[in-house]
């Protein structure tokens, strides 16, 4: 047999960088939930101060897509709210 690493040694390469990808995905787990607390830290004090956080999650929402988009979908909201009698 050519292979000089046993398949013992092997395995325990494998299983440490198995390991260690898990121990990475779990400390960006703790990263996630730790900017989802602050997230929910900057809502709170925006809603403190009198903002409506509903309307602000839409505003962040918003923020993300293309405005093209955005556009497109108002006009089509504004063709159907008149089509009902809403506008």
């Amino acid at each position: 047999m050519t292979d000089t690493a046993s398949p013992d040694s092997s395995y325990r390469v494998t299983a440490n960088e198995l390991r260690q990808f898990i121990e990475r995905f779990e400390r960006l787990e703790m990263e996630k939930k730790d900017l989802a607390d602050q997230q929910k830290e900057v809502m709170a004090e925006a809603k403190a101060r009198g903002y409506d956080t509903k309307v602000m999650r839409k505003i962040v929402a918003l923020r993300k897509r293309d405005k093209d988009d955005i556009a497109e979908e108002e006009a089509v909201l504004e063709m159907y709210k008149e089509a009902l009698g809403m506008g």
